[in-house]
């Protein structure tokens, strides 16, 4: 991180000397000697950064340098402070005042130039240690390559076999690639976060009778971040030669890696082998030893664990291999794994359940953290309900003092030590966001830009390289994707619990950055970036913050003025992020942040921006979305920086048209209530905005004309265009965006059809049209469409036909028809779209379902998903359903109806997947039908609502796992026809859900025996028990049997309402 800092400076000092020279009298030779020093010490700091973890004299030295960066950026943004204050004005006042400023410049360049030559005098220190822990670093790289605990971390953290649980699925799968397929040399990859069990899974599935008999050779290869490629190739050497029961070769020692691989190369050419490369971090490495392993035609195989899935999809590219990406465990395997470690197979007790099932959620799934925090819960005493509660609290805390977990910070430490220098800052400044925080990916990008963590590459756009930076985290599963956009992009980012919880410790060492919440630690002397967490009681008053580059606030429900909580100010600010924060007002003190590139204010109440926001020159992200602002001030266009101002929309009017066109640098604009007239002139602003990159327009009613055909030069980079109103025709222009990834067209009613001319967009992966066709017919030409991912066709209330050549849309993956009520077929020649996953339907009529599902069936039976749905009362109705099409819904609330008993096993393994379900209904197709949800292992936790209909041979085993469900009126009613062969009632397991009343209507006689007899006191702590039936008249018939063994009335008069109850359980 000091590298970055370094940098960061070294790009402020650049400007200083090519404009400013005339103004660094005083200054000038201190600072070329300082610029000189860190220029030298940079490239050093690149190396040092990586290793200052394992050496505290190293890392002394790095913080020093660290230091010195941010106090000579402090010094020279006061001096250009200063500078950019003095406006002198005209006639006497002005020159009184030139005069005035003259004579504070020569003060200010007396008092920077002594800070600079105190600078100076600490840097040339620093750099004296410089060469000394340079020539220290060399030799101990000599010495100990090789012998980095990095490379033994596969064998070291290996899970034990009493560690595994849910391992069987990925080891039976692993196991099928391995000794099936084609008979070409294929790589096999494992790919998933530190700790999640790769190299144990990988153990497994080699230790396995079928793999040991397939393959005639083998051998396992450590590779480790600590790569060197001629021990591994020797390593390599003497297990082949073991496996051939040989002894190793004189000379195998002196050969160099060319000679090595030759070697290896025969010894594999002739024979079926399976070479694991375990934990590969790089593509270089896979590149290196990929040479050695000849594609012999025999069936080989490379089962290769990666935490990159870059590397693991291109490995599995060039050989047309396989990747399984290693899921974390749910939650019933790591209750099992839990219980194993802690309790010594033993269920948890009752009164530690909470306290385990917070940690298991921190935990996330991640085997190794599972059993390293067993570890430290094994050693509490289960009567101290404090001491567990301690652990889950202060997991942070644990991880760095508790020596039981030193592996597992280990572990997930190598990840974050194995970025690039340029990712680290990166990387760390997620620490400023509270747990479980969904980070928007733009939001992140802007963030990173704003910080001056981002480095210039030619031909890319700022956006672009961070992008590519958050593309590499994914890649090495430091980040998880939360949530994608329709067109593949991700929308929201998370980071693993644990993962945040060492990068919190890494980022308050060098004072990265402060977290302010409930509980914190003590404030270090200067602060950077400051996050305050839900509270402003735990900020220190009267603290100075001058040095402050970055405020956030996140949760914060009360908002003093930004004065009365720093009075002292912070002057050299960049970032304020206040979204969410109850503001009524501009708070006008932020006019006064010069250096202020990044001000959210989204979600506040403000109403007003004032015009001196024109003193921000150096604001980039002016973010203002989901405010209560109508009207921006006409200053705006003044502020020549700005990269991205976010509104929800802009209401336009003939004025602030014409102004738009000075926003140059805009990247993204919505406009709505647009009229015809105005279009002439939006095109003419339009064409000026050439960083434009999202446009979305809106007219101001649904009939009104959207007039588009002015332009002459539309924005070529445009990747996202949304279009709402009425076309006369489509904008001749569209055809030339060349960039264009996602277009949706709503209420265009066009009368030619528009497929012919969009069907030659190069880049075009997602397409909605909504109301936009008023033909007949559609046709997808041979060869159109070639990037198509998704296609909506909404609303087309004359479509009656629809045909797909062959050679159409070869990438589609999920096709979407809603309410087209004329059309009767599905899509002629749909069966060319081989790749096409998933076909639903919504609100189609009757008959167009009967063919889809009767006489065109052989159409869409490719088609792994294929599904209709429409609404009722808030539900997701999924009719004639393929069960695995539920893995796709995000709803909270899901209703199925006809379910055939043979999709029981499909709808549950669909279901555990939706843990986010609060409300399921499921009816069977007919009444006697089962519905069979035995299969269901790890159910939806959430569940407050669930309306089983029909048939059950048993009550599914799962449902007292179901801690949320909610029984309105505490009550439990069985009615007929959903239970004719129920014998037996285990509600014993329920006793927790409080029940009061429990209802039994025409039930079996012999179920009702077993209630009052054998099973009796299963239902004994129920204060109300009864049972009744239909009689005549339609009245509600209660049994004069008492469930009480004779002890009187099982249902005393005041709770008997039999239109209630028939209303109810009917």
């Amino acid at each position: 991180m000091a590298e970055i800092a370094v940098k960061f400076l070294l790009d402020k000092l650049a400007p200083l000397f090519e404009n400013d020279l005339q103004l660094l009298r005083g200054v000038r030779e201190e600072v070329i000697y300082l610029r000189g020093e860190l220029e030298r010490t940079r490239a050093f700091l690149k190396v040092a950064d990586a290793l200052e973890d394992n050496d505290e004299e190293l890392k002394v030295w790095v913080k020093q340098v660290r230091d010195i960066a941010h106090d000579t950026e402090d010094a020279l943004d006061e001096f250009t402070l200063l500078q950019a204050h003095h406006h002198h004005g005209e006639g006497l006042y002005g020159s009184i005042h030139r005069f005035s400023c003259c004579i504070k410049n020569t003060k200010a360049r007396y008092r920077i130039a002594s800070e600079l030559q105190a600078i100076n005098l600490r840097i040339r220190k620093v750099c004296e240690a410089h060469k000394r822990l340079r020539r220290k670093v060399n030799n101990a790289a000599d010495q100990n390559s090789g012998k980095t605990w990095g490379c033994h971390s596969g064998e070291a953290l290996l899970l034990e076999r009493t560690d595994i649980v849910g391992i069987d699925e990925p080891k039976r799968q692993l196991v099928e690639w391995l000794v099936k397929g084609g008979s070409g040399r294929e790589v096999v990859s494992v790919a998933a976060m530190g700790g999640m069990g790769k190299t144990t899974l990988a153990k497994q599935v080699c230790n396995t009778a079928e793999v040991k008999k397939h393959f005639k050779i083998s051998a396992w290869i450590t590779v480790s971040q600590s790569f060197r490629l001629g021990e591994l190739l020797k390593d390599l050497v003497r297990q082949l030669f073991g496996e051939m029961r040989r002894p190793v070769p004189d000379g195998v020692d002196s050969m160099n890696n060319y000679q090595l691989k030759k070697l290896i190369k025969e010894l594999l050419q002739k024979r079926r082998y399976l070479i694991v490369l375990d934990d590969v971090w790089h593509l270089y490495e896979w590149d290196a030893l990929k040479y050695a392993l000849p594609n012999n035609n025999s069936g080989s195989r490379v089962l290769l664990t990666t935490r990159n899935s870059e590397v693991a999809s291109t490995t599995s590219l060039e050989s047309d291999g396989k990747v399984y990406n290693l899921e974390p465990l749910p939650l019933l395997e790591s209750w099992k794994l839990l219980s194993r470690k802690t309790f010594q197979g033993n269920s948890c007790p009752a009164h530690l359940e909470e306290i385990c099932e917070n940690i298991l959620r921190k935990c996330e799934g991640l085997p190794l953290a599972i059993v390293a925090i067993s570890g430290v819960l094994a050693t509490k005493d289960k009567r101290r309900i404090d001491e567990w509660d301690m652990v889950g609290r202060s997991l942070g805390a644990e991880i760095d003092g508790n020596d039981k977990l030193k592996d597992l910070k280990k572990v997930l430490s190598l990840s974050f030590n194995d970025l690039p220098y340029y990712l680290k800052s990166c990387f760390l400044y997620l620490s400023i966001f509270p747990e479980d925080e969904l980070i928007e990916h733009m939001r992140l990008i802007r963030l990173w830009i704003a910080e001056g963590f981002i480095e210039a590459k030619e031909g890319k756009t700022l956006e672009d390289v961070a992008e590519d930076y958050l593309t590499e985290l994914l890649n090495r599963s430091m980040l998880q994707a939360a949530a994608t956009r329709c067109d593949g992009r991700v929308k929201n980012f998370r980071i693993h619990d644990l993962l945040r919880e060492i990068i919190i410790s890494k980022s308050r060492d060098p004072n990265f950055a402060m977290v302010v919440k409930e509980h914190t630690l003590p404030w270090p002397d200067k602060i950077r970036r400051l996050s305050i967490h839900n509270t402003l009681q735990n900020v220190e008053k009267d603290r100075s913050v001058s040095q402050l580059r970055s405020l956030f606030m996140f949760g914060v429900v009360e908002m003093p003025s930004i004065n009365a909580l720093f009075p002292r100010g912070f002057r050299l600010l960049n970032v304020l992020d206040m979204r969410n924060v109850p503001l009524c007002k501009f708070p006008v003190e932020v006019v006064s942040l010069y250096f202020l590139k990044y001000l959210s204010l989204r979600n506040s109440k403000v109403k007003v921006i004032p015009s001196l926001i024109v003193k921000l020159q150096n604001l980039e992200t002016l973010d203002l979305k989901h405010c209560y602002v109508s009207e921006l001030p006409v200053e705006i266009i003044k502020l020549q920086k700005l990269r991205h101002l976010l509104l929800c929309f802009i209401e336009v009017n003939q004025d602030n048209i014409i102004e738009l066109g000075k926003l140059q640098l805009l990247r993204r604009l919505g406009i709505i209530k647009l009229r015809k007239e105005d279009g002439k002139a939006l095109c003419s602003s339009l064409e000026s905005l050439t960083k434009l990159c999202a446009l979305s327009i809106t007219s101001v009613e649904e009939d009104e004309i959207v007039d588009l055909h002015h332009f002459s030069s539309p924005p070529l980079l445009l990747q996202r265009l949304y279009l709402s109103g009425r076309l006369e025709s489509l904008p001749h222009w569209i055809p030339s965006l060349h960039s264009l990834v996602i277009l949706c067209l709503k209420w265009s009613k066009l009368c030619d059809d528009p497929i012919i001319v969009l069907q030659d967009l190069p880049n075009l992966a997602h397409l909605e049209l909504c109301q936009v066709f008023e033909g007949d017919a559609l046709c997808f030409k041979a060869g159109g469409f070639k990037k198509l991912k998704h296609l909506g066709l909404d609303e087309f209330k004359e479509l009656r036909y629809v045909n797909v050549e062959m050679g159409a849309m070869p990438c589609v993956e999920k096709l979407s028809i809603q309410r087209c009520h004329l059309l009767e077929k599905v899509p002629s020649g749909i069966e060319y779209l081989s790749n096409l996953q998933v076909l639903e339907f919504f609100d189609m009529p009757e008959k167009f379902l009967r063919n889809a599902q009767n006489v065109e069936y052989w159409k869409v039976a490719h088609i792994p998903e294929v599904y209709s749905t429409y609404k009722r009362e808030g539900w997701d109705v999924y009719v004639g359903i393929y069960a695995e099409a539920c893995s796709r819904i995000y709803n909270l609330r899901l209703g199925i109806i006809k379910l055939r008993k043979k999709d029981g096993r499909a709808l549950c393994s669909s279901l555990e997947s939706l843990t986010k379900l609060c409300a399921l209904s499921i009816t069977s197709v007919e009444e006697d039908e089962i519905v069979d949800l035995h299969h269901l292992s790890s159910p939806p936790l959430l569940l407050q609502r669930l309306d089983l209909r029909r048939r059950l041979e048993s009550l599914p085993h799962w449902i007292p796992s179901l801690h949320s469900l909610v029984f309105e009126g505490d009550a439990l009613g069985f009615r007929a026809g959903g239970f004719k062969k129920l014998k037996h009632l285990g509600l014993d397991e329920y006793k927790e859900l409080s029940l009061k009343v429990l209802e039994f209507f025409d039930m079996p006689e012999k179920f009702l025996r077993n209630a009052q007899s054998v099973e009796y006191w299963k239902v004994a702590h129920i204060p109300e028990v009864y049972s009744t039936h239909w009689g005549e008249g339609g009245w509600d018939v209660y049994s004069l049997d008492s469930l009480s063994e004779g002890e009187g009335s099982s249902c005393p008069s005041s709770i008997i309402k039999s239109h209630e109850l028939g209303n109810r359980w009917k």
